[in-house]
């Protein structure tokens, strides 16, 4: 049986309630849900994400290598702190560049 819902954010739920005999072991999993118009639905797991492990790591940024071959640099910091953003960035994006430049291109 199963009950779908819809939650005041707009986000939708359905949740399965069996009524066999069934014995499965338990998981949890990102998944791509179809909801047919007659009630049939289909689940199927998407593969895991593939994550890229950091070259270099600073406070609030990183820089890695992706799937894709190119080279990611990505920076965060808190609302709270915008008046800092420009400063730290240009920072640790420097921090960064100069350890590329000694442990990757080899010059300096």
């Amino acid at each position: 049986m199963i009950t779908f819902s819809q939650f005041e954010n707009g986000m939708r739920a359905a949740d399965f309630h069996c009524c066999e005999e069934v014995t499965i072991e338990p998981f949890c999993a990102h998944c791509k849900v179809q909801a047919m118009r007659d009630g049939n639905v289909y689940i199927s797991q998407l593969p895991a994400r593939k994550r890229n492990k950091p070259l270099f790591r600073e406070d609030n940024c990183s820089l890695s290598l992706g799937h894709d071959g190119r080279y990611h640099f990505t920076f965060n910091l808190p609302a709270e702190q915008l008046d800092m953003l420009p400063q730290e960035l240009v920072r640790q994006a420097g921090v960064i560049a100069r350890k590329v430049m000694m442990d990757i291109i080899g010059r300096y």
